[in-house]
């Protein structure tokens, strides 16, 4: 059975080697460290959420191509199972549950979050909209300059191509994430 750490080496390979760039060319434009990508490369790094979007940014690919997903008839993720990936700077965790298949660009996430640290994140590709619906908990989300307080039940949508933002208000808060990117 292939680690998650195996799936995104391959696939970073494998979308770099696509674009046509250098490791040092696709770390600048993704502001990390090229021994950083390199690790990730070999299957030896550890990336955060923040990592894999600005990587996925930089290569113009959605970011369900840098998890690689089966596409099994029937898949069940089952609460604590899947490929959990942190932020760096919340505590705030997705776990991609569906990607979006060839000529679909549309991933749904489980997002576990802590107060703390808000999760603000950079503009996504181009024409992303982000729909959340709030399972457990409280939260302010939606763009960094007008987020709204969302209660369990509550559902918003916003542009992920402009700065936003998920901050955790109570613990234990829970939600799915659908990410589209208009085509």
């Amino acid at each position: 059975m292939t680690t998650p750490q195996e799936f995104i080496a391959a696939a970073l390979l494998r979308e770099r080697t696509k674009a046509g760039l250098t490791i040092t060319e696709l770390a600048r434009q993704a502001g990390i460290g090229k021994s950083t990508l390199s690790l990730l490369e070999t299957g030896s790094g550890n990336p955060s959420l923040e990592t894999l979007w600005a990587l996925a940014t930089a290569l113009g690919i959605p970011f369900w191509r840098l998890v690689e997903p089966s596409l099994d008839d029937v898949t069940v993720i089952r609460l604590g199972e899947g490929n959990r990936i942190q932020a760096e700077d919340s505590h705030y965790a997705g776990t991609l549950l569906s990607a979006g298949t060839r000529g679909v660009r549309r991933d749904i996430y489980r997002v576990e979050a802590e107060p703390g640290p808000a999760r603000r994140s950079t503009p996504h590709t181009a024409g992303t909209i982000e729909h959340v619906t709030l399972i457990a908990g409280k939260a302010l989300v939606g763009p960094l300059n007008e987020p709204l307080e969302l209660h369990p039940g509550d559902y918003i949508s916003y542009r992920g191509d402009q700065p936003h933002i998920f901050d955790a208000l109570e613990p234990g808060t829970i939600a799915t994430l659908v990410s589209e990117t208009l085509l």
